[in-house]
């Protein structure tokens, strides 16, 4: 059985024929949709001026090529949340990634000393875990 190309294939399916006005109208809607997307995705990196800071954002899209830009980012939500020991605890991370073991202990000393004004059982169970083994690493640290 031999295969031969076809020499007269169908013709393409024609167009449907749509009016001027309404061809300009979708136009002018592609173009207003394709720049709302490019605005959005321009501002998707950074939160927008004004725009509350929320406790447990120190830790989301975290790339170690941005780590002190993350940093930056998350001493802004510690300062918003001065009373909350979770974003020292997400900073204390970040400090340790970067390098900076004396920033990242000073963190959780600070984040336990702030926990403990909080009732047991308004602490998150996991908070409390991560606060004692990071606290026992730092003092096993120290000369």
């Amino acid at each position: 059985m031999t295969c031969s190309p076809n020499l007269n294939p169908a013709p393409p399916p024609a167009k449907a024929a749509v009016p001027r006005p309404a061809q300009r109208w979708l136009n002018h809607c592609l173009a207003a949709a394709g720049a709302v997307g490019l605005l959005l995705s321009g501002c998707a990196e950074e939160p927008l001026p004004g725009q509350q800071l929320r406790s447990y954002e120190c830790l989301e899209n975290i790339a170690l090529d941005t780590l002190p830009e993350h940093i930056r980012h998350c001493d802004a939500v510690v300062a918003a949340f001065p009373g909350n020991p979770s974003p020292l605890n997400d900073r204390y991370l970040l400090h340790s990634l970067a390098g900076n073991e004396t920033a990242a202990c000073a963190d959780i000393e600070k984040a336990a000393s702030l926990a403990r004004s909080i009732p047991a059982d308004k602490l998150d169970d996991q908070l409390r875990t991560d606060l004692t083994l990071r606290q026992k690493l730092c003092r096993q640290r120290q000369p």
